[in-house]
């Protein structure tokens, strides 16, 4: 896939996510709950219309490929919006639910929301 297709997290935000339940070489100081990012995306008329045709000979659908990934990190950007707004530097076992309505296709980005430290922060040299 091209770097247009991919996902992960914005190199710009400042909040750590995994989906590990810990993580290795922090220490979790405080938890602050759980956090979540939703968004929901409707499909437009053509989109849908062209993936229809697409369907028929087989292939990637490659407006709703896009769509996902985009779906995927807003909800992304919007969990780590609410862990930092409670004052967390990271999410812990954050996961995605999605699910696929009449009116659009729901993603949900969540997980726990923490303030972790270094468990070997770097000394200044003298």
């Amino acid at each position: 896939m091209s770097s247009d297709y991919s996902g992960g997290q914005d190199p710009a935000i400042n909040v750590l996510v995994s989906t590990m339940n810990d993580l290795p070489g922090f220490r979790v100081e405080r938890v602050l709950g759980e956090v979540f990012g939703l968004t929901v995306r409707a499909r437009n008329v053509a989109s849908s219309f062209g993936s229809a045709m697409k369907s028929l000979k087989g292939g990637e659908l490659k407006g709703q490929t896009r769509m996902l990934v985009d779906s995927r990190l807003e909800a992304m950007r919007r969990l780590t919006d609410e862990a930092a707004t409670r004052g967390g530097n990271a999410v812990l076992a954050m996961r995605f639910e999605t699910s696929a309505g009449e009116l659009g296709t729901e993603i949900c980005a969540y997980g726990t929301a923490c303030v972790v430290s270094p468990t070997n922060p770097v000394q200044p040299k003298r």
